[in-house]
């Protein structure tokens, strides 16, 4: 009982350090932004002075938010499609070089990220999607398809054949058996890749400033201008309080599909 309560004790210190480590720069941010900084425009006590700025900079915070819910929408949207499909054909159809195929897929997850990057920046340039939106989108799902082709394949594999083969039986295809037998077991993983593609297409900074001009900015790559003012000082009023805005949606998000996600990502990852 004794070492129960001990191993509990260090249980919840532990944790608690944790959130207190991940939390604490959230928390700064928010203080931050609402806080007075010498050369930003909440010069003194607390208000909301950086928010209103941020409202008006630029484009506008709509605009920017607009881009990055559109180059979010385009990766979800087609990573859920790719994945579903190429893990669900990878875990029931057997055609030849499947293994050699499933091993090239996964192989490009070694690749470094800044290797894939000069590459695509000219493919895009040729097929006409530089500085576009939905070009962002695609290249961002394309770079985060090959662990989510391998989650859903884990999670396609550990549905009983019994289920996909008793729906044949009773008049299904393949098309309608993937649609109403196989998907809902694997709803989980689905929306955990959903939640893991939508999260690192709205913090994307990198393929946004290579393939995108600031008409077409999405929120991450507007922060980099907002930060530098006048004789070089750092706005960090104005730079936390859009930090807190790009927050907001991503925790939201995340907080509502909290119990789909630990459920997904442990049923991908298991089997193998």
């Amino acid at each position: 009982m004794k070492s129960l309560s001990y191993r509990r004790l260090l249980f919840y210190v532990l944790t608690g350090l944790l959130a207190v480590i991940f939390v604490a720069p959230l928390l700064w941010a928010v203080i931050s932004s609402v806080s007075p900084h010498a050369g930003t425009s909440q010069l003194n006590g607390v208000g909301f002075s950086n928010y209103l700025t941020l409202a008006g900079y630029g484009l506008g915070i709509g605009v920017y938010l607009k881009n990055s819910l559109v180059v979010s929408t385009v990766t979800v949207v087609t990573k859920l499609v790719l994945s579903s499909t190429g893990g669900y054909a990878f875990a029931r159809y057997r055609f030849r070089g499947k293994r050699t195929l499933f091993v090239l897929v996964l192989s490009i997850m070694m690749v470094p990220y800044a290797a894939l990057l000069i590459p695509l920046i000219v493919w895009m340039q040729t097929i006409h999607l530089q500085n576009s939106l939905v070009g962002v989108g695609l290249v961002l799902a394309l770079f985060q398809l090959p662990f989510a082709v391998f989650m859903m394949r884990n999670s396609f594999a550990a549905v009983p054949k019994e289920l996909e083969e008793a729906a044949f039986i009773d008049g299904c295809n393949s098309f309608s058996a993937f649609l109403r037998i196989m998907l809902p077991p694997v709803l989980p993983s689905l929306v955990t890749v959903g939640l893991f593609s939508f999260l690192a297409a709205w913090n994307d900074f990198m393929v946004s400033l290579y393939l995108l001009s600031m008409q077409h900015a999405p929120l991450p790559l507007a922060l980099v201008n907002m930060r530098q003012q006048t004789m070089g000082v750092i706005d960090y009023g104005l730079t936390t309080a859009g930090v807190v805005v790009l927050t907001i949606p991503a925790g939201i998000l995340f907080l509502a599909l909290q119990k789909y996600y630990i459920k997904g990502f442990t049923s991908g990852a298991v089997k193998g």
